[in-house]
């Protein structure tokens, strides 16, 4: 058996991690436009300073070395012969294989600004190339705008705000982080930041740059009609994932990405997919998590993606910690809206028929090992004795002569 994996973030190395645990002999082969192992989580941190290269790795120092993978780095993948079973390099270079794992990710969008791809001081937020330009802007730029205020914007402006560059965001939706939080929880982080001298304008977008004579931004013009000085562009706004290989394939896509189902199998029995390449967001642990589970799969030991509550994110900004747990703002008329609020934390749970749909925790985590555990035992809150924000496991979990939990309904 020959395997081989297209991408070297969190879904293809904890793949090739998990094969190489399942399977001991086969031979794993590692195709990656990356030359590192690096998380893009984190990159903000290498942008400031905070961590080196070596910091930034999430895998084992000798890697390919200890899970006996061909790792062919700096190398990217153009095309697939599925009937043939063969991976087509950038010169040409064909890579055979029995059973493939395509996580190949994604790459930054440029939305269809005016202007804006045909000017040279704009870059991405998604690999370290763009670290590495955005240190060098860092020393010079001052009028620095962050198109989007979502996870990656928000990262991207703490960078820099490491590197005591002041940048401006901004962001089409209402408030920032707009997918995780409500507009109560978004207002903690928007005063933060403008006390750090952050400025922001929510609820328009950028309807194009002006350029001067050698294509550089030197404008930008928001949809109310206001002009802002700008000598750099960085684009977090959106992501687009990396299937362009696959066109002329027959390999289903949608029109966010890949198509694969709860055990990572795509419309070909031995292509698997993994992580942002299916264009629906992934958090990190889930990325990993569909890695495995692909890998499982791929070599032989069954498994599916059904563990996982619709979307969770953490997050630390300006020294403000917040969770986030499915849809914050929901809008269904059916929907029961708990709120308790206290000088240093706030808390928002949402439910339907007994069951938690969302959720968001700000300021005080302490609660969310609790949350989690109703959710993910999809313990009808209705049933609890106590009020919801005052549960604690003594409430509703009793150990039984094993030790295993049980719920006691009320």
């Amino acid at each position: 058996m020959k395997y081989v994996v297209l991408g070297s973030s969190a879904a293809g190395v904890n793949g090739v991690r998990e094969l190489r645990k399942i399977d001991n002999e086969s031979e794993i082969v590692l195709i990656s436009k990356d030359k590192a192992i690096y998380s893009r989580c984190i990159l903000h941190q290498y942008l400031s300073g905070e961590r080196n290269m070596e910091q930034l790795c999430f895998a084992e120092h000798d890697f390919a070395e200890l899970y006996r993978v061909n790792w062919m780095k700096g190398r990217s993948c153009v095309g697939l012969k599925p009937q043939e079973k063969l991976v087509i390099l950038e010169d040409g270079e064909t890579v055979s294989y029995d059973k493939l794992l395509i996580a190949t990710g994604s790459h930054t969008f440029v939305p269809p600004v005016k202007n804006l791809k045909e000017a040279k001081n704009v870059v991405g937020f998604r690999n370290i190339e763009d670290m590495e330009v955005l240190k060098e802007v860092a020393r010079k730029a001052r009028n620095i705008i962050v198109m989007g205020a979502g996870l990656v914007g928000m990262d991207c402006a703490v960078g820099f705000l490491e590197l005591g560059v002041k940048v401006t965001m901004v962001e089409m939706a209402g408030w920032l982080l707009s997918r995780q939080l409500d507009e109560r929880a978004a207002k903690t982080y928007q005063e933060a930041f403008e006390k750090h001298g952050i400025r922001q304008y929510y609820g328009v977008g950028i309807a194009e740059v002006v350029l001067d004579e050698e294509q550089n931004i030197r404008e930008a013009v928001l949809t109310d009609g206001t002009r802002l000085p700008c000598d750099y562009v960085v684009v977090t706004a959106g992501v687009r994932s990396n299937v362009e290989f696959l066109e002329g394939t027959g390999i289903e896509t949608s029109r966010f990405g890949l198509i694969y189902d709860e055990t990572g199998k795509t419309s070909d029995d031995n292509i698997y997919g993994a992580g942002d390449v299916s264009g629906t967001s992934p958090i990190w642990p889930v990325a990993v998590k569909e890695g495995i589970v692909a890998a499982g799969n791929m070599a032989g030991v069954p498994r599916k993606m059904t563990d996982f509550f619709a979307s969770k994110s953490t997050m630390n900004f300006l020294g403000i910690p917040s969770m986030s747990l499915g849809d914050v703002n929901c809008e269904d008329t059916d929907i029961t809206a708990e709120v308790k609020e206290t000088k240093d934390s706030y808390k928002k749970i949402l439910h339907k028929d007994g069951k938690i749909v969302g959720a968001v925790l700000q300021g005080d985590l302490a609660y969310g090992g609790i949350l989690q555990q109703m959710i993910a035992r999809k313990i009808d809150v209705r049933k609890v004795k106590k009020p919801i924000f005052d549960i604690d496991y003594s409430d509703f979990f009793h150990i039984k002569e094993n030790f295993e939990f049980y719920f006691e309904e009320a």
